[in-house]
């Protein structure tokens, strides 16, 4: 029997070639998805005609707790067995100071942070029975700051946090880490000019951007890696040296 990782935000990005090199491995796939149903169909079709029941796609808006569960009923549901969970999925804009708002308060930490921590309560025990892992997605500027995105760092600085301590409380059933990526793609919707992506790249000592397949083989690694737990792993091209 194939062993089954559930993806947040998978349809697209990074999550879509997550989810494709982990079906290349053999795993089946359960693709989340909140706006992105089109992308999420393609990708599930695709994988399911090289694989008869191999991907199945679950919508829900993370933001939203009753739509966490319902994620969770579903995929338990359609499913015989979870091995792993990549919490992937995250909402990402400015929230400059005076502009503070319960909507972005409960957007940001909702997919950031709160939908990962629950999600992980709600599989833990299907984990622990088959020896699962957590990825937890972060972000290199935790550390080094981003002005105007607060609310987003405090988040994703939960996130970090959360990896740490669930990995001492699961040990040794489950391993949880985190992957804290440097500039790999533009924020959706955002197009950076040719200034600016030079700017990006000249503060990177390996002088380039980074990549979704640079992402994705950290993934890989960790996914793997039977005694490694507790990690945060920068893919930043050494920028947060």
């Amino acid at each position: 029997m194939n062993k089954t990782i559930l993806i947040t935000g998978a349809a697209k990005r990074i999550g879509k070639e997550m989810a494709l090199s982990f079906f290349n491995k053999g795993w089946d796939i359960v693709i989340h998805y909140n706006g992105s149903k089109e992308e999420a169909e393609a990708l599930a079709d695709k994988m399911n005609s090289e694989r008869s029941n191999s991907a199945m796609i679950a919508q829900a808006n993370l933001d939203n707790a009753d739509e966490v569960t319902k994620l969770v009923d579903k995929t338990l549901s359609k499913n015989s067995r979870i091995d792993a969970l990549i919490n992937n999925a995250s909402t990402f804009y400015p929230t400059p100071i005076g502009t503070f708002s319960e909507e972005s308060w409960n957007a940001l930490m909702g997919s950031n942070l709160k939908a990962p921590l629950f999600l992980i309560q709600a599989f833990h025990k299907e984990l622990e029975k088959n020896k699962g892992f957590i990825i937890n997605i972060t972000d290199i500027n935790v550390d080094k700051a981003l002005v105007n995105h607060s609310i987003y760092l405090a988040a994703k600085s939960g996130l970090q946090t959360l990896t740490k301590s669930l990995a001492k409380e699961l040990a040794p059933s489950i391993r949880v880490n985190a992957i804290a990526p440097g500039a790999i793609l533009e924020p959706p919707n955002v197009e950076w000019t040719t200034e600016q992506k030079n700017n990006i790249i000249n503060a990177v000592p390996m002088k380039r951007m980074g990549t979704e397949k640079d992402i994705v083989d950290a993934a890989i690694y960790l996914s793997e890696a039977e005694y490694v737990t507790g990690q945060i792993l920068n893919i930043d091209g050494g920028k947060s040296l």
